[in-house]
């Protein structure tokens, strides 16, 4: 029914992914993502494989915690402007914030279907842990391995 329709929205979801995007728009308009991506670089040095890993790894951190579509949104920015700075193919770490942050396996709280099946599943955090992880491992060493074949590293 309508009713039941309208009941199902997740309203502070849906806020929340809403949040986000205005949340990197700031991000990129007020300097903030070149200062990280400045810093992603200096992690890095100019080791373009490192900055792959670094990308990889700050996006799948931050999708565990924050919704993935906010952490797409606030990490391109962020990688676009470390990529620019060093003259690298963006291809390749876009398609690394691709794939980290639609790889939330660890946490429910990263993903939506996660979540909704969290309480009703009756499953704890430390299942999603303990299948998630290493399924979050997989993805990572297989986008950092097979990216750079398919898109070069440098511009």
């Amino acid at each position: 029914s309508v009713a039941a329709a309208r009941r199902s929205i997740d309203g502070p979801l849906l806020l929340a992914i809403a949040a986000a995007f205005g949340l990197g728009a700031a991000l990129e308009t007020s300097g903030v993502a070149a200062a990280i991506g400045g810093g992603l670089l200096t992690l890095a040095g100019s080791d373009l494989w490192l900055l792959l890993v670094c990308t990889y790894l700050a996006t799948t951190l931050l999708t565990e915690v924050v919704t993935n579509n906010a952490t797409a949104v606030l990490m391109f920015p962020i990688v676009m402007a470390a990529t620019e700075a060093a003259g690298a193919n963006p291809v390749p770490f876009t398609i690394a914030i691709m794939m980290a942050a639609s790889a939330s396996f660890a946490t429910p709280i990263g993903y939506q279907t996660n979540l909704m099946v969290y309480g009703p599943g009756g499953y704890r955090f430390s299942d999603f842990l303990r299948f998630g992880l290493p399924l979050n491992v997989l993805c990572g060493v297989v986008t950092v391995l097979v990216a750079p074949l398919v898109w070069p590293l440098q511009g």
